[in-house]
């Protein structure tokens, strides 16, 4: 079976597909320190406690981390006895290659969105990421990614407050019940809510004026329900998206090699 990896720089997402569907899906925190055993030790763990009883042969990474990248191919080749894709490496096959500028390295996690979403939803899409950075992905009508936006994430907007203002508390994202805040946490929640409200629609608005094209807007990442219910800024949500890309890539490495 295949075992994708998801590592962000917050969170990394284990993944065990099956060759129809996830079997099984855990998270853990990136911590370039991590060795390869003590990743098989978390993995075997878990799968233990869920009762998955399944043979890892094969292992995919997309990694925004190049200090993990080296644990996880010794946990590869340690425990799984396989030489691991890892996204954005030379010998890892894309779909369709990117279009951007000559010497550009695109991010994994982009990529990975990009082919998740074109397989599920066509192109012509833009693709919002919900973490530790806000990322808009553009994907061309033939599936390659040629180019995107970066924006601070929600949880780093409001650490940046936090940290940079003695007098501002750490507060956790939320819908305000109305606008205009009447006290400091309210005040700071409807700034971050709202104000990330207006980028996403400002931004994808500009996106498809540029473009010239009629696009739909798929949303992914922890925090893109909370902004998806309550305005309608996504044609689309996929919670999943980043690791399906992992199989979509996977799959296109298999048979053109």
């Amino acid at each position: 079976m295949l075992l994708c990896i998801d590592c962000g720089n917050t969170n990394t997402v284990f993944s065990i597909w099956d060759g129809t569907r996830f079997v099984g899906t855990w998270r853990t925190s990136t911590e370039w320190q991590r060795t390869a055993d003590q990743y098989y030790v978390w993995l075997s763990s878990l799968m233990n406690i869920h009762k998955i009883e399944v043979e890892i042969d094969e292992v995919i990474v997309s990694s925004t981390v190049p200090r993990v990248v080296f644990n996880l191919r010794v946990l590869s080749d340690r425990y799984f006895n396989c030489r691991p894709i890892v996204v954005g490496k030379p010998d890892c096959l894309l779909p369709v290659a990117p279009r951007v500028d000559a010497g550009t390295a695109v991010g994994p996690d982009r990529l990975v969105n990009t082919a998740g979403a074109f397989d599920r939803h066509g192109g012509d899409l833009i693709v919002v990421d919900f973490g530790t950075a806000t990322t808009f992905d553009v994907v061309a009508p033939d599936g390659a990614y040629v180019g995107g936006v970066i924006a601070p994430g929600v949880n780093l907007s409001l650490e940046a407050l936090h940290n940079a203002a003695a007098a501002l508390p750490h507060v956790d994202i939320t819908k305000p019940q109305q606008v205009i805040g009447t006290n400091t946490v309210a005040c700071m929640q409807s700034g971050i809510f709202w104000g990330y409200v207006g980028l996403v629609r400002e931004i994808c608005a500009r996106i498809k004026a540029e473009r010239d094209v009629p696009m739909r807007i798929i949303s992914t990442g922890g925090l893109a329900p909370l902004f998806g219910q309550t305005e309608a800024l996504f044609d689309a949500f996929e919670d999943d998206l980043t690791m399906h890309g992992l199989t979509v890539i996977h799959r296109h490495n298999k048979e053109n090699t």
